[in-house]
């Protein structure tokens, strides 16, 4: 095989569209593909190919993204994929070394993607940054807490998903800043969230209600319904949330009681943080039926870069022994030095406080993964005795990550 790298012209994105039906199994319905090719930067796609042929890709999204302390750019690793035929063949390994080193040039410290398989990227540096929590709530047993907060202000309105855009816009920018792991929407990929053909709806029509006072909205959520009755004739339905965004309390757990007082409704399924209020406002938290996933991994590109981007817990002053087999600008002693206002990382000849493996700290760079458990699982060395703790309560930071959307 004689495998060249260069980006995909937007000319070959049949055969793009083409390569990722074959190694995902799945059939994109052409709007799908559409709105797919919208939400592409070509000039940041990566294709490999063996002679003419195209044999695996990889794209970069340019998101604004929320880390501890605010926003900052992002590499969303999207659209990973290689043909069947050319697997193992160090196709992945070639675009991953690659990527990484035009992410290095490119200027963004840290990227970020959504693994399709959970045991790939972790030989590539990338660290679990963020969980999800899947739930599967019976709503004959969702009753809150006598303590749920309310608003008799607050009233509910149904909308049609297509008229009320700009609500959804304008209440997901206010909270983006507050999980990190949220990221802005650009206008092509809110086409994609409200999409709502006829190959969208094998889980129901897209449906959305919105929380109001007289002051305007303070709240949404977006879901499909699909009925259902079981073989008594009992109402069987299920409902999917998508979307659930509020601006505080009160909207929050008014959306989330219309949610599982729909009708015909006999459970409700979502993916949400890890730490969602949700586990609070239910009597019975048991009712959740819940498991938890990967959701979002991270991986430093630029150690030096991306640990004074975000902000700190606590104080901190430690020299870390960075790993990093695949990114070897990455590789040595770095000392951080950050209070909670600002940071600083720079090339250290100092002795080593703790060593770590670059997964590590994509692991923790959202505030949502503690270091200390590393050094039991044998994963991280300390020198210095509890700098490494040091370490772990300085990234901490509420509340938990969550991108809350696949990019």
């Amino acid at each position: 095989m004689s495998l060249s790298l260069r980006p995909v012209a937007e000319t070959e994105w049949p055969d793009w569209i083409s390569l990722d039906e074959e190694a995902f199994g799945n059939a994109i319905p052409p709007h799908r593909a559409e709105l797919y090719r919208r939400n592409t930067e070509f000039g940041r796609s990566l294709g490999a190919f063996d002679g003419d042929l195209l044999v695996g890709v990889t794209a970069v999204c340019s998101l604004t993204m929320a880390v501890p302390g605010g926003p900052i750019p992002v590499g969303g690793v999207t659209a990973v994929g290689v043909l069947p035929s050319h697997r193992r063949r160090g196709v992945l390994s070639a675009l991953m070394t690659r990527q990484f080193s035009d992410l290095h040039e490119g200027g963004e410290a840290v990227a970020a993607l959504h693994a399709s398989e959970a045991v790939i990227y972790g030989r590539y540096g990338y660290g679990r940054a963020a969980d999800g929590l899947s739930v599967r709530i019976p709503t004959a047993g969702a009753v809150f807490t006598r303590h749920a907060p309310a608003d008799p202000a607050l009233r509910l309105r149904v909308v049609r998903p297509a008229d009320a855009r700009d609500v959804f816009e304008r209440v997901h920018a206010a909270v983006l800043d507050r999980r990190p792991g949220l990221y802005a929407r650009t206008p092509a990929r809110w086409d994609a969230v409200l999409s709502d053909e006829d190959s969208d709806r094998g889980e129901g029509a897209l449906r959305a209600v919105v929380a109001e006072d007289d002051e305007g909205p303070r709240g949404y959520a977006l879901f499909r319904m699909k009925a259902s009755w079981d073989e008594h004739d009992v109402p069987d339905g299920e409902l999917r949330l998508r979307d659930l965004f509020a601006l505080d309390p009160a909207a929050y757990a008014l959306l989330w009681r219309h949610v599982l007082d729909r009708d015909l409704v006999s459970h409700v399924t979502a993916v949400r943080p890890g730490d969602d209020p949700l586990i609070h406002l239910l009597a019975d938290p048991r009712a959740l039926r819940a498991r938890w996933a990967d959701e979002l991994w991270f991986r430093l590109v630029h150690v030096g870069r991306a640990l004074p981007a975000r902000r700190y817990s606590a104080p901190v002053d430690v020299v870390i022994e960075v790993e990093d087999a695949t990114c070897p600008w990455n590789a040595g002693r770095w000392r951080l030095t950050a209070g909670t206002s600002d940071a600083r990382c720079e090339p250290s000849a100092d002795p080593a406080d703790v060593t770590l493996p670059v997964s590590a700290l994509g692991a923790a760079y959202l505030g949502g993964r503690p270091l200390e458990a590393l050094r039991a699982a044998g994963l991280a060395r300390e020198s210095r005795p509890g700098a490494l703790r040091e370490l772990s309560v300085a990234m901490s930071w509420e509340p938990a990550p969550w991108s809350g959307l696949i990019f």
